[in-house]
């Protein structure tokens, strides 16, 4: 990811304020989509991103925010429909590589996954498990330490060029132990023949000191002597 990348989010409710705050406080460009002009009051004198008044999944509205430059898509509106379209659309028309849509009915998950659209359902919503979608640097956030701090787990970010390789070869590469995935918003173990899906989740084990490279490895392709 660039240094300075543009991020476009939909939805300037609790959610997409925190990450607006977030992104536009790390030196990132942002613009933030809602159709309610008041919700703006929301942000803080100080953003200096783009404040866009229109329809999330409008392609006019979503050229006004620059979503051809954009890095980085988040539909965190209230709807999970107006979310999934708006997603659909900046990905296939505008071909934005990072896009999350935030769900409430997980019964729609599985759905939405196939598509290959990676979603949060509400239970587990927070601007932290967006930003873990959509910045790669938040690709490894902990979500367990064992007592002497040297483990953690936490989710994995992977290249889409590891879809379809066995999480074997996933671990032989990075030195990781894959504990757990969630598969259509449920979580599954994995056994010898698990293989890595679109839409998956991956939580792993490792050594604290080695997130950053563990990052690095998997964010590239796997080399061709990795099966």
């Amino acid at each position: 990811m660039p240094s300075v990348a543009h991020f476009v989010i939909m939805g300037c409710g609790r959610v997409g304020v925190s990450l607006a705050h977030t992104l536009d406080e790390s030196g990132h460009s942002v613009a933030i989509i809602d159709q309610d002009d008041r919700a703006f009051r929301r942000l803080r004198s100080s953003f200096g991103g783009r404040k866009v008044t229109g329809v999330g999944f409008d392609r006019e509205t979503l050229k006004y925010a620059e979503i051809g430059n954009a890095y980085a898509f988040a539909a965190v509106s209230s709807g999970d429909n107006s979310n999934i379209l708006a997603t659909r659309v900046a990905r296939e028309t505008f071909h934005v590589p990072h896009v999350v849509a935030r769900i409430y009915d997980p019964g729609r998950a599985e759905i939405y996954q196939r598509l290959g659209i990676p979603t949060v359902a509400a239970v587990r919503w927070s601007a932290d498990q967006v930003l873990r979608r959509i910045l790669p640097e938040q690709a490894i956030n902990g979500d367990f330490r064992e007592t002497s701090g040297r483990l953690i787990l936490g989710e994995l970010a992977l290249s889409d060029a590891w879809l379809g390789r066995s999480l074997r070869s996933i671990e032989a590469a990075s030195g990781v132990r894959i504990a757990y995935i969630t598969r259509f918003g449920e979580g599954i173990l994995p056994t010898a023949e698990t293989s890595y899906q679109q839409g998956d989740i991956l939580h792993a084990m490792m050594k604290t000191t080695a997130t950053d490279e563990i990052g690095r490895i998997l964010a590239a392709a796997p080399k061709e002597e990795v099966q």
